[in-house]
């Protein structure tokens, strides 16, 4: 990657941003369907949507500066969903699938926000603030898909959390049937059994 100035700079970093908000898209529907929950599927589904909203915004924005997108790979993005699939066939728990699914979601999200924080900026600095305008509709539609997914997240684990100690008080109940000391027993019963 050749960058002679800065706005070449924007230029090229703009057009990493378009293609890899192209890829994500896909990424995020492989991804839905890969959790194999309908809660986050649904999520991750209209994050591929919002993501298509994101695209006309940064082709919105190339017309504003009056450039074309350059051409950039995508070879990041691409590692990304490898390892992705990868580790997700290693990982046997639905819950664990479930938990990974977002954890990878945020990931991308939080990488793509990156970006955009950047890229804001840097529309600033060139005195393309209605390219910032665009830009920081776009960063707050990925913060927005942040704090979904933290959402998610945070009530999957407190599910997780509610069935271990139902689990435990469940086991707890059991052992006390079973126990020689457990309900009605006196101190002089178990006394006298031994």
């Amino acid at each position: 990657m050749r960058v002679k100035n800065s706005r070449e700079l924007f230029v090229t970093m703009l057009s990493q941003v378009r293609h890899g908000t192209e890829r994500t898209a896909a990424v995020y529907k492989e991804l839905g369907e890969l959790s194999q929950n309908s809660e986050i599927q649904e999520a991750l589904e209209a994050r591929a949507l919002v993501s298509q909203q994101t695209l006309a915004k940064l082709d919105e924005a190339f017309k504003m500066i009056g450039e074309k997108r350059v051409h950039v790979t995508g070879r990041l993005q691409d590692v990304f969903v490898e390892d992705f699939r990868r580790e997700l066939s290693e990982i046997q728990s639905q819950e664990a699938r479930r938990l990974f699914v977002l954890a990878k979601a945020n990931h991308l999200s939080h990488m793509r926000s990156g970006e955009y924080v950047t890229l804001v900026a840097a529309a600033d600095v060139s005195g393309h603030h209605g390219v910032g305008v665009l830009l920081e509709s776009c960063l707050g539609d990925h913060l927005a898909f942040v704090e979904r997914t933290k959402r998610l997240i945070h009530r999957f684990v407190e599910a997780k959390k509610r069935g271990e100690r139902s689990r435990l008080r469940a086991q707890m109940a059991n052992n006390i049937k079973e126990s020689p000391h457990g309900p009605g027993s006196s101190a002089r019963q178990v006394q006298a059994r031994a």
